[in-house]
């Protein structure tokens, strides 16, 4: 007995979307645009329409901006050097892509050059639809120029300012770090020391520049050798907070631009036989993880990392739903701070 003859075309309902984009040498996601009225090129949008013909594919409306969702590819461009900082980013993408389906893209960029990283933006700016960049890479402007020139959004997240080229999700680092001043300066210290952070973010500039203003304002002076380099990282910290500790006349607090370098601070306070906070005040900023898993918890600059990325995630899905370029609107979303006050400050002794 003959087996019966399999089908040689399946019927139309069973052609998906990936087997159209097969057919036309596109992505699935420019299929989406074109079949959603999205802005694609008239050549591009013309070899669509024929492969859809020749499948007799009939698109499920109803399903049409979740199969855009899934086919749409952002990617989250790192080389932060503080873990903690990392985990809360990932968290608010991770929340990010199970409410929207968007597929996300993870790419390292280990201390890359100049003309490396406008390479490696390059070479990812083919396989991805839009692009995040948190510190340090959010001022990379090799990588914004080239992701720019190719057409593909991009947010940056916690740049200390606002770019005309991409979007950007921040706090006012300035003021939060002008209240973190303010707070340690209305406990009674006056001899402060500070930990900056990476020398290439305006961010650390910013935090720096507001605590600087909040000592003026109080008639206090910036005290030579109280100031130390830092690059966020616990090693930086443990580093810079030796230096201010070994002055002829200390520090009665330290301000560490984050709580990496906070946590260091205290560790170097401890081996020091410092009781913290009695013996020294000890702020940091961004309320990590790192900020309460040292002894005493860190007061510090509430961040809201997660929220941020969840923040960029919409900004960019916005601007990849447009229609032309003149609706095409840069974002500078500015999320608020708070100060969040732990057992890592107190009133300073009287020395004598």
């Amino acid at each position: 007995m003959d087996k019966p003859k399999k089908s040689i075309r399946r019927k139309n309902s069973g052609v998906t979307i990936a087997e159209v984009a097969a057919l036309a040498g596109v992505s699935p996601m420019t299929v989406s645009r074109v079949i959603n009225q999205g802005k694609v090129r008239d050549v591009t949008r013309e070899r669509v329409m024929r492969a859809v013909r020749e499948l007799d594919y009939t698109p499920n409306l109803a399903a049409s901006s979740l199969a855009a969702a899934q086919h749409t590819r952002i990617a989250l461009i790192y080389t932060n050097p503080s873990g903690a900082y990392l985990r809360e980013l990932l968290v608010g993408l991770l929340r990010a892509a199970s409410r929207t389906a968007i597929q996300l893209v993870i790419d390292y960029w280990d201390d890359l050059d100049t003309e490396s990283e406008r390479k490696a933006a390059h070479a990812l700016g083919g396989r991805v639809d839009g692009v995040i960049l948190p510190p340090p890479l959010c001022e990379s402007q090799a990588a914004v120029t080239e992701f720019v020139k190719a057409g593909i959004p991009v947010v940056a997240v916690a740049s200390g300012h606002f770019s005309n080229d991409i979007s950007c999700v921040r706090i006012d680092d300035f003021h939060a770090g002008k209240e973190m001043a303010e707070h340690l300066i209305a406990q009674g210290h006056s001899r402060i020391g500070f930990i900056r952070g990476r020398r290439d973010l305006s961010a650390s500039s910013r935090r720096y520049d507001g605590f600087v203003t909040a000592l003026h304002e109080a008639g206090l002076e910036v005290a030579p050798g109280l100031v130390q380099q830092g690059d966020y990282t616990y090693r930086s910290g443990l580093k810079a907070a030796e230096k201010l500790l070994a002055q002829h006349q200390p520090p009665t607090a330290i301000f560490a631009s984050n709580d990496d370098m906070g946590a260091a601070a205290i560790s170097v306070a401890h081996r020091r036989g410092l009781d913290v906070p009695r013996d020294l005040s000890v702020v940091g900023f961004d309320d990590t993880s790192a900020a309460t898993t040292v002894w005493p918890e860190l007061t510090t600059i509430h961040q809201p990392i997660a929220s941020m990325a969840d923040a960029a995630i919409d900004i960019l899905l916005r601007s990849l739903r447009r229609e032309t370029d003149s609706t095409r609107v840069l974002m500078d979303h500015v999320v608020p701070h708070r100060l969040v006050t732990r057992d890592s400050v107190a009133t300073p002794r009287k020395r004598r």
